[in-house]
């Protein structure tokens, strides 16, 4: 298995951590429906073509905003198991600087064991909504690396 050199954020780690400790699919997908219902709702002028996750079935949209160094996240989805991973996503990297989103790498997602109750379209498209998170990020840091 693939280790960060970096220790994981602390938000992504509890998230991981929860999903570790069941050991039962069906478990982990309750789990997901209830991550699911907190995602704050996302406003339908955000879901545009240039916010679309690609490489999804469903429909998936991400936006972020960078406030003091920190970037947030925003997201929806038409399906709610993928809303679900949507908000994992956002828990888990809500509030890191651009930098830490980007150097982070994806071996959380195999160790969730997410990928074994998934479909491997949906597996797919959760490492695709990480890599649109990442690529936020790096715009929000080549936009900072322009200011200084």
């Amino acid at each position: 298995m693939v280790t960060n050199s970096a220790p994981r954020p602390q938000n992504l780690e509890k998230i991981v951590e929860k999903f570790k400790r069941r050991d039962n699919p069906k478990q982990k997908y309750e789990q997901l429906l209830w991550y699911a219902k907190k995602l704050a709702p996302m406003a339908q002028e955000e879901k545009t073509e240039a916010n679309k996750v690609l490489g999804c079935v469903s429909q998936v949209y991400i936006t972020s905003t960078l406030e003091d160094n920190q970037i947030f996240y925003q997201g929806d989805s038409d399906a709610q198991l993928v809303k679900g991973l949507v908000a994992f996503l956002i828990e888990g990297l809500n509030g890191l600087t651009p930098l830490e989103v980007i150097n982070l790498t994806p071996d959380f997602i195999e160790e969730t064991g997410l990928q074994v109750s998934l479909t491997p379209s949906r597996a797919n498209g959760f490492f695709n909504i990480f890599k649109k998170m990442q690529q936020q990020a790096l715009t929000a840091e080549t936009k900072l690396e322009k200011e200084k």
